[in-house]
């Protein structure tokens, strides 16, 4: 993916790759971005079924949010793209690869970034999702199917969340866990006062990305666009 910091230029090479899409496309990518939003964001701690993680992305898009962080310990990250339908292409993934401090890196990188990180667990002494206060940013962490998230993760989390569950069963899977806090927290978060959205540069800069990964070849395009036009 191309990056360019200077802000006129991409503008005019954004100009440009518009020359390859249709005005129908155009307005639904800048339609999607008025939903995107920063303030909410997932993470997911050594997921080893795709079809999970890739329910979990396609949940992730469909409700507007644009950050997913991956951290991986046994298992690398894998999306089936027939489950997540293309949603991986749509989101920023940030990867954190298998190392002896990965998890307190992510977690640190989300703090400095002003999230409140939310261990998902299935505690009935902890707070529930519906006791969140949508103001604050929040990250919310899931663990692996199996064991569920690590001790340093939970360790290094701000606090715990759970889903009220009232039959015989202790959990939900890890995409429909996502999928009703997600639904919860962001339908909040759109009707309060809070400022969800993404800021002019994030839409642009997103719109660039976007427009890239719509475009046959782009990287021939900018490139000729580079020596030739500019």
């Amino acid at each position: 993916m191309v990056k360019i910091e200077d802000k006129d230029l991409r503008d005019k090479v954004v100009e440009y790759l518009q020359g390859f899409v249709t005005e129908n496309r155009q307005e639904r990518l800048t339609e999607i971005l008025q939903y995107r939003t920063r303030h909410v964001t997932v993470v997911l701690e050594d997921l080893f079924q795709a079809q999970n993680i890739s329910a979990v992305l396609r949940t992730c898009d469909c409700y507007g949010v644009q950050d997913v962080h991956v951290i991986q310990h046994r298992n690398t990250f894998e999306a089936n793209k027939d489950i997540s339908m293309g949603a991986d292409k749509w989101l920023t993934i940030h990867e954190y690869p298998h190392s002896e401090h990965n998890v307190k890196e992510c977690i640190d990188r989300l703090h400095e970034q002003g999230y409140w990180v939310a261990a998902t667990l299935p505690d009935e002494k902890k707070r529930t999702i519906f006791d969140l206060p949508v103001e604050q940013k929040t990250a919310f962490l899931f663990g692996t199917e199996l064991t569920g998230l690590s001790e340093e993760a939970v360790k290094y989390a701000d606090g715990n969340v759970l889903i009220p569950m009232y039959g015989f069963t202790e959990s939900f899977n890890i995409s429909n866990s996502a999928a009703i806090i997600l639904s919860h927290f962001t339908e909040k978060m759109r009707r309060s006062d809070v400022h969800w959205q993404l800021s002019d540069e994030e839409k642009a800069e997103l719109y660039f990305e976007w427009l890239q990964k719509t475009v046959k070849d782009p990287d021939r395009l900018i490139d000729y666009y580079m020596k030739n036009m500019h």
